[in-house]
């Protein structure tokens, strides 16, 4: 038997890898040599949000399950808690090929998509040009220079996953099993459960598509065999995730993702029509793509671009615009889409359109419609608010879908579906001789087209498409319409801007300048139509002299690849460039400590909250970075508490504030410089109350914080009333004082004479949170909305706050067990599969 290794079968794979790394390097070379890092939004906000939790590991090596830096107080799941027991952080690492970061996940991208491509047969050397092609898309360089590296992380393994679901379906139940569950384990890994959710529903349509092949082909004992497969390795996949998503899980249900318990909204009036049991449609469907804008696919700056000044990134566009206009014209909004705002489009690449619409015609089998299906259905989701009819109906019969924000996000399906079919489409092209005088039946006829015309019919829906925008720009729209503005009744952004203006300028230089803007706007607008044409037909013109045996196939595939690259390079330059790196430095350290921040700094008191009033309360990532805040920076902050802010804090009842400990208010002194201003009427860590107060119900409870002494007087909601089988009493000499601080634990000594009805200035949270009195386990109940409160016996005592999560700890113990079963049959699987390719191969 030979057992020796055709090696040279391997040189694209091996050439893939190595240029995957070489154009990833190329683009993120600041980054080499480690003296910059990249500047993400997100990370510095990450950064604030996460410092006591960073610094507690640092000091002890144990986890911060919960922060009392923002919000009051919350669990750190979803901020920085570090999963020891999934040991595929270890698979993650190696994946990254030892790029600098985060540009392994742009590797890690070309990577999958790769992995996928070959899953699905298609010739390395295509797979290769397929591989930048669903890398290379705007969006994901976007949202890394945002800081979305969650995001992108999950978006990188989604290829990946498919690659297994593929494999098991064609019936390497070994292979594909191994593939989805190590894939499916990274994917869920990444801990961005929109993405993984928009997965679930490519790879669910993928999985009704090889359903009905299967059962067209009458293979569905073979469909049943695999699917019990992916079944098995999707649990496998989810072992090592169990402690986050047991954690998560549990804690979704009392965030704003979860139901609220109010019935009214902060203007004391029903909220139930725009209420859901997740997050509100008006604020899930706040970023919604505009139905005309979905042509950026093709098309980048089809909208604008991103929300900047025309001058900052357009300076060209405004070569038309009224010399005395021009200043003004060129500080206004490029962008012209829906959505409030955006930093940038979602850009599929011209050439990768051109190759999906040729796939549309002539790929065959179920793949392709299971493709076309997901891939429309994320468009139509994603025009949200702009399609609501559609959007509702998913809102209202979807499991899960009501509790993600941001539907444009969703596209990541098309951007996942739309290279996919181009690449097989070219993958099939360039495997046919004769492509050229070959004939396809066009769906549900028995009419036949020519291969040939299907090409050119591709080359007019693409170019001519972009030819038509250039001869009639008026078919744009170049003002944003009234859904940029929540659906305004005075209209879009014409009318707007006109009433805006026309006081200080009059009609006529009002008139003037709006035409200015559209000038400028159709300036961006055409040169983009421009650029995707130039594209389309270098790409259809490859084509044309390859059909024609002008060229041969190495160089069809070299100058795709080279084509696709440098559109998609340029346009991504865009949006992360040079300018976004910055010396380490300045990475490292985020926020600069102020003398208010000095001043509060001073105070050794381990346990009080700060509010600067001078920042958004939702987006107060800076406070936290030096302090435990009211405010603070997360998209899934306990429900209750974000009920508090709307009802309470921004109404700034004193009294809230008082019961939350706030310490020190930052405001701005008559020179605008942030000083901090102590409250002396903070109540403290904890404190015993006079008398308790029962209400009915959530309404009722936060309705009397309105008007309460919370120093005399416990809210309490009836549901906690068999808790209060006692009266009361509090003297002169009780006492409650926090003795030991740490983010997990909290001690208390306390004396009081007669019963106590303590109240502590803790956010309450019943999944986790123990309290010990004299080290027994001792219930605790909710008090004033948000708080703590506890019956505590005459004397002194010592009460502990422990939390203990059994989602964590019993969860870590399932983690490391998962880990080691499946990384042990991943191995098995490979060597097997080893074995068996040799075997074959004999």
């Amino acid at each position: 038997m030979n057992s020796s290794v055709d090696f040279k079968k391997f040189i694209p794979h091996i050439v893939g890898i190595l240029l995957f790394a070489a154009i990833t390097l190329a683009y993120f070379s600041p980054l080499i040599g480690g003296k910059k890092q990249l500047q993400q939004g997100d990370i510095t906000h990450y950064q604030g949000m996460s410092k006591e939790i960073a610094d507690y590991r640092q000091q002890t090596g144990k986890e911060a399950l919960w922060t009392n830096s923002m919000f009051g107080g919350m669990p750190a799941y979803q901020i920085s808690v570090e999963y020891h027991g999934n040991l595929l952080k270890y698979v993650h690492a190696l994946l990254t090929f030892g790029l600098p970061h985060p540009s392994g996940y742009i590797f890690i991208c070309m990577l999958g998509f790769f992995i996928l491509l070959l899953a699905l047969d298609v010739d390395p050397w295509v797979g290769i040009v397929g591989a930048i092609a669903f890398a290379f898309s705007s969006y994901f360089f976007i949202i890394l220079s945002a800081g979305h590296n969650s995001k992108a992380e999950a978006i990188a393994y989604m290829a990946p996953v498919v690659a297994g679901f593929v494999l098991t379906y064609k019936g390497k139940y070994l292979l594909g099993g191994a593939l989805t569950a190590l894939f499916l384990g990274l994917e869920l890994f990444a801990n961005h459960l929109q993405i993984t959710y928009y997965l679930a529903i490519f790879l669910f349509v993928y999985c009704v598509s090889e359903f009905v092949g299967a059962i067209r082909k009458k293979q569905i004992l073979g469909f049943c065999k695999s699917t019990m497969v992916i079944g098995a390795a999707a649990v496998l996949g989810l072992l090592p995730n169990i402690s986050n998503i047991w954690a998560t899980y549990e804690y979704g249900k009392y965030t704003t993702r979860g139901k609220s318990d109010l019935t009214m909204n902060e203007r004391g009036k029903s909220n139930a029509m725009d209420k859901t049991d997740g997050l509100d449609r008006s604020y899930a469907t706040g970023w919604s793509y505009g139905r005309g804008e979905t042509m950026t696919l093709m098309i980048p700056n089809f909208k604008g671009g991103s929300s900047d000044q025309i001058s900052s990134h357009h300076p060209e566009a405004l070569k038309d615009v009224n010399g005395e206009l021009k200043e003004y014209v060129g500080q206004m909004d490029s962008y012209f889409g829906d959505q409030p705002f955006t930093s940038g489009p979602v850009y599929a690449g011209a050439i990768v359109i051109f190759l999906f619409v040729l796939g549309l015609f002539i790929v065959k089998g179920s793949l392709k419609w299971g493709i076309l299906i997901a891939t429309i259905l994320s468009i139509l989701l994603s025009w949200g608010s702009n399609y609501m009819e559609f959007s509702n109906f998913f809102f209202d019969h979807v499991p899960g879908y009501n509790k993600f924000r941001a539907v444009s996000m969703i596209l990541v399906i098309a951007e996942l579906g739309i290279p996919l079919l181009g690449i097989l489409a070219l993958d099939q092209v360039l495997k046919s001789s004769d492509f050229f005088s070959q004939k396809i039946k066009a769906p549900f006829t028995n009419f036949y087209l020519e291969n040939k015309k299907a090409f050119f019919i591709t080359l007019g829906l693409t170019g001519g498409l972009c030819l038509l925008f250039l001869l009639i720009p008026g078919l744009n729209d170049f003002y944003k319409s009234s859904a940029a503005y929540g659906g305004a009744a005075i209209g879009g952004e014409r009318e707007h801007l006109y009433a805006q203006i026309v006081k200080q300028a009059g009609e006529p230089t009002t008139n003037q300048l709006l035409d200015g803007l559209e000038s400028a706007r159709k300036s961006i607008f055409k040169s983009d139509v421009w650029r995707s044409l130039i594209f389309i037909l270098l790409a259809g013109g490859l084509l044309f002299f390859y059909f024609k045996n002008s060229i041969n196939r190495s160089l069809v595939i070299a100058g795709l690849g080279v084509c696709i690259l440098i559109d998609m390079y340029a346009v991504d330059k865009r949006y992360l460039n040079d300018s976004n790196f910055v010396p380490k430095q300045q990475v490292e350290v985020p926020f600069q400590v102020t003398a208010a921040d000095q001043q509060i700094l001073a105070d050794k008191d381990p346990d009080f909250r700060v509010f600067n009033t001078g920042i958004d309360i939702d987006k107060d990532a800076g406070t936290s970075y030096f302090h435990k805040s009211i405010g603070g920076y997360h998209g899934a902050k306990l429900k209750r508490y974000q009920e508090l802010i709307d009802f309470q804090i921004t109404k700034n009842n004193t009294n809230v504030f008082n019961m939350l400990n706030t310490k020190y208010f930052i405001i701005a002194d008559k020179n605008q410089q942030q000083v901090a201003a102590p409250n002396p009427n903070a109540l403290g860590n904890a404190w015993f109350v006079n008398e308790y107060r029962l209400v009915a119900n959530a309404d009722s409870e936060i309705t009397a914080l309105s008007h309460f002494d919370p120093s005399r007087t416990a809210i309490v909601d009836k549901q906690f009333e068999s808790e209060l089988k006692f009266t009361p009493s509090k003297d002169s000499t009780s006492s409650i004082k926090l003795t030991s601080y740490e983010p997990n634990d909290l001690k208390y000594n306390c004396s009081n004479k007669g019963e106590g009805l303590a109240v502590f200035s803790e956010i309450y949270y019943e999944k986790g949170w123990n309290a010990y009195v004299n080290g027994v386990l001792t219930p605790h109940f909710r008090v004033n909305y948000v708080l703590r409160g506890m019956h505590l016996p005459p004397g002194n005592n010592k009460v502990e706050f422990k939390f203990e999560p059994k989602a964590y700890f019993v969860g870590e113990k399932i983690a490391m067990t998962g880990s080691i079963l499946l990384l042990l049959v991943c191995a098995g699987s490979g060597f097997l599969a080893w074995r068996n390719s040799k075997k074959a191969g004999a």
